[in-house]
């Protein structure tokens, strides 16, 4: 069996010095500061997945931190924490359950956090690229967060949903998370819920390029690129890069033409390669659970679904036939 690549690390400490230490290094914050009132212990657990980081930090003091700027973004849930955040001049509290993002990218913040737990979600910058980017050969902005709270309640909860589902149904589970293709379909879920949850500047929107661009040639382009490459971890930006178009465009090319998505229909490539292994795998060796993992399933459930809804029968009488 390949090892997992999540790599599951436990901090345990009483010592100010230690836990300033671990924190701005966790964090690639070098100038952090801590200050707590009396003595306090914390307690940090971290998995780590490559492109991203999902934390469970909890404390019992009263501290105050200030951070001189962080490369990337940090989405905060607390659990059972009071939490205020101080920045731009602005001061924010936060109860348990609320979500929101620590801070602007590169700008300095302080927080208060009172004793409790929060859950943290730590991306890296360029995956957000890899959920929206501009055409080859056009100029790449980076995508930036015009606003630390989720726009609304509703956003607010998907963020909570896409996180738990990463954390258990994927980091928790050792038959997934060795699997590149569930890991990086994990990765992108998270950057694109954050996206959608925390107002930004990545224009969804096509633009004329975008539009011109969304033609059958791109349709084949794409297709090709996807047949050969499904048993790899690649995103809507690597498929937009093999078409020569932007993520808009690929997007745009798929809706017109197929009425469909590159997600949807990469997924239906999988589905029929998954179907493939069902039909010649021994089922004294082989689960249905294992076939749909190996091809980037994030949930049983939900692939017994779609194999039933294409092929008109559950994986297992596949496997078993």
């Amino acid at each position: 069996m390949r090892p997992s690549p999540i790599v599951s690390h436990h901090f345990r400490s009483r010592r100010p010095d230690l836990i300033h230490r671990h924190l701005a290094e966790a964090y690639g914050a070098p100038g952090m500061r801590i200050r707590g009132s009396g003595a306090y212990r914390l307690s940090h657990h971290r998995l780590n997945a490559g492109p991203f980081r999902m934390d469970r930090v909890a404390q019992s003091g009263d501290l105050r931190i200030d951070v001189e700027h962080l490369d990337s973004p940090v989405v905060c849930q607390s659990t059972s924490s009071m939490v205020s955040r101080v920045t731009d001049g602005e001061l924010r509290p936060f109860r348990p359950g609320d979500v929101f993002l620590n801070a602007h990218l590169g700008r300095p913040y302080r927080l208060r956090w009172r004793p409790g737990e929060v859950l943290l979600v730590q991306l890296d910058a360029g995956l957000l690229q890899q959920v929206v980017s501009p055409a080859p050969g056009r100029r790449s902005a980076p995508i930036r967060f015009t606003g630390l709270q989720p726009a609304s309640p509703v956003l607010a909860e998907h963020w909570r949903c896409a996180a738990r589902f990463v954390r258990h149904a994927v980091l928790g589970n050792p038959e997934a998370n060795r699997h590149p293709l569930v890991l990086g379909t994990a990765a992108r879920t998270l950057a694109a819920a954050a996206l959608a949850v925390f107002p930004n500047t990545a224009v969804t929107d096509p633009t004329r390029h975008d539009r011109r661009d969304a033609a059958e040639p791109t349709l084949r382009r794409a297709v090709a690129f996807m047949e050969e490459n499904a048993h790899r971890d690649i995103s809507p930006a690597d498929v937009a890069v093999a078409a020569a178009v932007s993520v808009r465009s690929l997007q745009l090319a798929f809706r017109r033409h197929l009425d469909s998505t590159p997600a949807a229909y990469l997924r239906l490539i999988r589905l029929e390669r998954a179907h493939q292994e069902l039909r010649t795998g021994d089922p004294r060796s082989e689960t249905v659970s294992r076939i749909a993992t190996r091809w980037g399933f994030l949930s049983h459930s939900r692939f017994t679904a779609h194999y039933r809804s294409v092929f008109g029968v559950p994986p297992s009488r596949t496997l078993h036939g």
